[in-house]
């Protein structure tokens, strides 16, 4: 089933079944079975149409977690995390600290250490023009990036708010720093070279938000990334691309159906280009 056809078919259930309590514990079922929650996007909660608090709060926070344990030929062992905390201030500026984890053993050996930590500073969307700062450390054992840090500044603009949509671009510049290691040992590509590559560079960043209401209990938040290097390279951008589309089960509780993928043809180890990630995923809210 494509991703259009599981929005599709879980936009009808629940417009047409969502009283019926024996339906919202078969999906909780069915999610606990088939998925393992790596719900791993920067789409942030607070960004939503549907499913914020009407009343004034200074703390936000929504969280998901898996963990698995598999007895096969060695020990398999899986744990996700994602996480986000939000704190307002008296003048419509707010922090957000963002986290994601993915990490999985196979015996004693890692097979997969993925994951960010990011703080932001912004507006909470009642400006016209903003300042959007953010400082975030990245990394990913499989692709062989050991780390990569990055600091740096957008102007957010809001083109379209509306009760039920919004529109928000910004663009500026940040500074990263990788290094990348084949020797890391969650690395998933053969190499016959022992490489590590430290890689510094200033990136443009242009950044699209949108969201959208597609009912009352149903709605939509993406976000997309150009992000530009500054060198002669700069013909080759980084592509991603984040989406979440959420099931409001109650005031605490929904479904989530995320989309993401990731393009990027100059990174400097010989590593695939494309991924993209569809997950199925339980949010809690507090």
């Amino acid at each position: 089933m494509n991703f259009i056809k599981l929005i599709r078919f879980m936009f009808i259930l629940f417009n047409t079944h969502f009283k019926s309590y024996r339906i919202i514990i078969f999906f909780i079922v069915l999610l606990c079975v088939f998925t393992n929650n790596k719900i791993n996007a920067q789409v942030l909660n607070v960004d939503r149409e549907n499913g914020q608090d009407s009343t004034k709060k200074k703390f936000l926070a929504s969280f998901t977690a898996s963990f698995s344990s598999d007895k096969q030929k060695n020990n398999f062992i899986e744990f996700s995390n994602s996480a986000e905390f939000d704190y307002f201030l008296k003048n419509n500026y707010f922090f957000i600290l963002l986290n994601q984890t993915d990490i999985a053993f196979n015996g004693k050996s890692t097979i997969e250490n993925n994951g960010f930590v990011q703080l932001r500073f912004r507006d909470n969307d009642t400006r016209f023009i903003a300042p959007d700062a953010y400082a975030q450390l990245q990394w990913n054992g499989i692709w062989g990036l050991e780390s990569r840090t990055l600091s740096g500044i957008n102007i957010r603009i809001n083109c379209l708010e509306k009760n039920t949509s919004d529109l928000y671009t910004s663009l500026g510049v940040f500074y990263e720093m990788e290094r990348w290691n084949t020797n890391l040992s969650s690395y998933a590509y053969k190499t016959e070279l022992n490489s590590f590559v430290n890689r510094e560079m200033f990136r443009l960043n242009a950044v699209v938000k949108f969201a959208l209401k597609l009912g009352k209990k149903i709605d939509f938040a993406g976000v997309t990334y150009l992000q530009f290097p500054i060198n002669g390279n700069y013909y080759k951008p980084r592509w991603i691309f984040d989406s979440n589309v959420y099931f409001e089960v109650s005031k605490n509780l929904n479904f989530v159906v995320h989309y993401d993928f990731n393009y990027d043809d100059y990174r400097p180890l010989p590593i695939d280009q494309f991924y993209y990630s569809l997950n199925l995923g339980i949010q809690i809210k507090i």
